[in-house]
C-alpha cells in the first residue's frame, strides 16, 4: 500500500485513537452511547429472529430491516432542522424516553405471547422513528465535545462504540433468546436507554448565543437542502454513500435467512455471525485513524467496497459456519472502512451552522438506500433464491464503486470552516432596518485589467456558488460596455435578515476564495459595495464602501 503524494514518513503528530476519551464529557457521552448501542443490537437480533418464527417469507423478514430504515428516510431532514434550531439537550432526552417506551412495549407483548408479525413491524417502526429523530443531534453533538484536531478520532470512536456493541450485542441477544426468550432481550434494550437519559440530564449544555433570531422550521429545512445541493464536497459524499448502500444492504436484509435456511442454524448462529462483523469492524476502527496517513479516503472507499462485495459472494457460496465467521469479520472491517470515510468527509465538509441538517440528509440518503435495498433484495431472493440475490448485489456493488470514484471525498486535510467574520459592518443607516424588509439586492463594483478578463470571470464563479449556497436566490456578473474592465457582481436575498445571516455563514475557506477575486481588482480603493432594500412604499437605498459583502 503506497502513501499519498507528499507523505514520506509516518506522522507522529497524529493524535492517538483514544485521545478524545481524555475529554471527560466526551468520555461520558461515549460510554452512554455504548450501552445504548448494545441494547440496539440486541433488539436487531431479536426482531430479525422473531420474524423468522412468525413468518418464513423473505419479504416479511426483509421488512424488519425496511421498518428500521424507513423512518430515517421520512424524518431525518425534519430531525436535522430541529437539531440546528431547538435546545438539543431537551430534544435528545425526549427521543431517548420515546425509544425506551417503545422497547418496553415490545417486551410486554413478547412476555404475554401477544406479539405477531404486524405489531412487531409497527413497534420496530416506532422505535426507529425515535432513532431517526435522535441520530442527527447525536452526530452533531459528538464532534462539538472535542477539539477540531480530534474530530477524525472522535468519529472513529463513535463508530467503535457502534461496532464494539455489534460484537457484544448480538451474542447477548442470541443467548437471551435461547435461555429466556424475546421478552428478556427487549427488556434489556429498554433498560439500555437509561444511561443516555441520565447523561443528558446531568449534561450542562450551554446553547450557543445567537445574535440573530433562529430560522423558522421550513426556512431552515430549505437552507439545508440548498447548502447540500450547492456544496460539491458534501454532494460527493451523498453520491458515494448511495452507490454503496443500495447493494451492500443485501447481506444485512438476508442474514437471518442465511443463518436459518442456508446454514440450518439457530439464533446463536445468527448472533455469532453478527458478532464477528463487530469484531472485524472494531479491528478496522482501531487502525483507520492511522491508515489515513497512507491512503486517501477515495482509494479506501473503493478498495473497501470491493472487499465488501467479495464477502457478499462468500456468503452466497460458502456453507461452512467456521469459514463464514472469518468472512463476516472481513465484511465488518470493509463496512466500517466505507462508513468511517464517508462520515468523516461529511463532518468536515460542512460548517457548524448547517451541520445538523447536512448530516440528516446524509442519514436520509443512507437510509433510503437501505430501505430500497432491503425490499429489493428480499423480493429478488423470494423470486430467485438467496444465493443469486447476493451474487447480483455483489456485482452491482463493484460496478457502482468504479463508476462513482470520480466524485472525490476531498483531501485528508480538513478545510477551515470556522466563521471568518471578515465582512465589514453595515453603515449606521442599516441598524434600524426591519429584518423582514426585502428583497435585498447587493452589488459589488470591480475594476479589472482588460487582459485579466477571462481569469477574473473564472475566479469569481466559485464565489457565486458560495453566495447561492449561503442563501442568495440569484447571483450574476455584468460587464460595463461603456467602461472596459468595469464589472458589477450582484446577488439577492429574500429579506434583510437573510442577508445578515449570510454574514455569519462566511467561513475562512470562503474568505480565501473572496481574496482571490479581490486580487484582480485594480482600483485605487476597495470595491464599492451597495445594498438596495425593497418591500416598502418609501424604500430607501443604503450604500456603503466596504471590502466585505
Amino acid at each position: 500500500m503506497s502513501k499519498p503524494a507528499g507523505d514520506t514518513a509516518w506522522n507522529p503528530s497524529i493524535p492517538g485513537a483514544y485521545s478524545p476519551l481524555k475529554v471527560p464529557i466526551f468520555r461520558a457521552f461515549w460510554f452512554a452511547s455504548f450501552g445504548s448501542n448494545i441494547g440496539t443490537w440486541i433488539n436487531v437480533v431479536t426482531s430479525g429472529w422473531v420474524m423468522t418464527d412468525l413468518s418464513p417469507s423473505p419479504v416479511m423478514v426483509s421488512l424488519v430491516q425496511a421498518a428500521t430504515s424507513l423512518p430515517m428516510v421520512l424524518f431525518a431532514l425534519v430531525a436535522g432542522a430541529l437539531t440546528d434550531i431547538v435546545d438539543r439537550r431537551r430534544y435528545l432526552m425526549a427521543t431517548q424516553i420515546w425509544m425506551a417506551v417503545c422497547a418496553a412495549m415490545l417486551a410486554v407483548l413478547a412476555g404475554t405471547g401477544q406479539i405477531d408479525a404486524w405489531n412487531l413491524l409497527i413497534l420496530t417502526f416506532a422505535l426507529a422513528v425515535g432513532a431517526s429523530m435522535a441520530t442527527p443531534a447525536l452526530n452533531v453533538t459528538a464532534p462539538e465535545l472535542v477539539p477540531r484536531a480530534l474530530l477524525p478520532q472522535a468519529v472513529a470512536l463513535s463508530s467503535l462504540s457502534m461496532n464494539l456493541s455489534r460484537s457484544v450485542g448480538p451474542a447477548i441477544g442470541g443467548l437471551l433468546l435461547v435461555q429466556l426468550g424475546a421478552w428478556a432481550a427487549y427488556s434489556i434494550n429498554a433498560i439500555s436507554f437509561i444511561g443516555m437519559i441520565l447523561m443528558l440530564w446531568y449534561w450542562k449544555h450551554e446553547p450557543a448565543e445567537r445574535s440573530l433570531p433562529p430560522e423558522r422550521f421550513f426556512q431552515a429545512l430549505r437552507a439545508g437542502l440548498r447548502y447540500a445541493h450547492m456544496a460539491s464536497p458534501f454532494r460527493a459524499v451523498l453520491i458515494r454513500a448511495t452507490a454503496f448502500i443500495v447493494f451492500a444492504t443485501s447481506a444485512w436484509a438476508l442474514l437471518p435467512l442465511i443463518a436459518r435456511v442456508e446454514l440450518a442454524g439457530g439464533p446463536g448462529t445468527y448472533g455469532l455471525l453478527l458478532a464477528f462483523v463487530g469484531i472485524g469492524a472494531v479491528t478496522g476502527i482501531l487502525v483507520l485513524p492511522r491508515l489515513q496517513a497512507y491512503i486517501s479516503r477515495d482509494s479506501l472507499v473503493l478498495v473497501a467496497s470491493i472487499v465488501y462485495a467479495l464477502t457478499t459472494v462468500a456468503l452466497a457460496t460458502i456453507r461452512s459456519e467456521m469459514i463464514l465467521y472469518g468472512v463476516m469479520a472481513a465484511c465488518g472491517a470493509a463496512w466500517v472502512s466505507v462508513l468511517w470515510s464517508l462520515q468523516v468527509a461529511a463532518q468536515i465538509s460542512v460548517p457548524a451552522w448547517v451541520r445538523g441538517r447536512a448530516l440528516s440528509l446524509y442519514i436520509m440518503v443512507f437510509s433510503t438506500g437501505m430501505t430500497i435495498g432491503s425490499l429489493l433484495w428480499g423480493w429478488i431472493a423470494g423470486q430467485t433464491g438467496i444465493p443469486f440475490a447476493l451474487l447480483l448485489s455483489a456485482a452491482g456493488a463493484v460496478v457502482t464503486a468504479v463508476l462513482v470514484r470520480k466524485f472525490s471525498l476531498g483531501t485528508q486535510e480538513a478545510p477551515d470552516l470556522a466563521p471568518s467574520n471578515h465582512w465589514a459592518p453595515h453603515p449606521p443607516a442599516a441598524e434600524g432596518l426591519q429584518g423582514d424588509r426585502g428583497p435585498v439586492l447587493v452589488t459589488i463594483e470591480y475594476e479589472v485589467a482588460p487582459g485579466q478578463r477571462e481569469a477574473f470571470l473564472e475566479a469569481i464563479q466559485p464565489l457565486g456558488a458560495i453566495r447561492r449556497r449561503d442563501g442568495a436566490f440569484a447571483w450574476g456578473v455584468f460587464e460595463d460596455i461603456a467602461v472596459p474592465g468595469r464589472y458589477i457582481e450582484f446577488f439577492q436575498h429574500d429579506s434583510w435578515l437573510d442577508h445578515l445571516r449570510q454574514h455569519t455563514r462566511v467561513t475562512r475557506e470562503d474568505q480565501r476564495v473572496q481574496e482571490n477575486v479581490l486580487g484582480f481588482h485594480t482600483g485605487s480603493s476597495a470595491p464599492k459595495v451597495s445594498h438596495y432594500v425593497g418591500g416598502a412604499p418609501a424604500a430607501t437605498m443604503v450604500s456603503s464602501m466596504t471590502t466585505g459583502s
